[in-house]
């Protein structure tokens, strides 16, 4: 093939690499829009922590109604607790009910929540929620080991 002798012009050819380069330029674009909206929105990046979110919305819907021993499993990631009492004995289910009715800083049962964001660090997520339309927040850890909730003891900003 000399200079001047160019190939044949092959329309589906180029109107296949012309679909295959619109849609990587979509695919990257949604890409990029999913991790911004996810961490703007307090989600983590690609809304990776969603999961955790969950198991709190579950565990304070538990929490409220009344399922306090449900709860405390899903409290220490361990359904079947009650085979073995003695493994939770620092924290056991008489102080935790008691931790989330009556001494419970909305000095009573959960009525409602809302889950508003969560953060991820080096050793799990940390969900902050409103409960029963309170000004005070409750900050719950969830810990990547072993799965379980605890206290936060600090308040993130949002």
């Amino acid at each position: 093939m000399t200079l001047l002798n160019a190939p044949e012009y092959n329309a589906s050819r180029e109107a296949k690499k012309r679909n295959v380069l619109v849609g990587s330029g979509i695919a990257i674009l949604l890409i990029a829009l999913l991790s911004v909206a996810g961490f703007i929105s307090g989600h983590g990046w690609l809304f990776m922590n969603l999961p955790v979110e969950h198991k709190v919305s579950v565990f304070l819907e538990t929490l409220q109604a009344g399922d306090y021993a449900k709860a405390y499993g899903i409290w220490w990631n361990d359904p079947d607790w009650q085979k073995h009492p003695d493994a939770h004995k620092d924290y056991p289910l008489s102080r935790f009910t008691e931790d989330w009715t009556t001494e419970s800083d909305w000095k009573g049962p959960i009525k409602t929540f809302h889950v508003d964001v969560s953060k991820r660090d080096d050793t799990g997520v940390v969900v902050a929620a409103t409960v029963n339309d309170s000004r005070k927040k409750l900050f719950l850890k969830y810990q990547k080991k072993d799965g379980t909730l605890s206290y936060f003891p600090l308040e993130l900003q949002y």
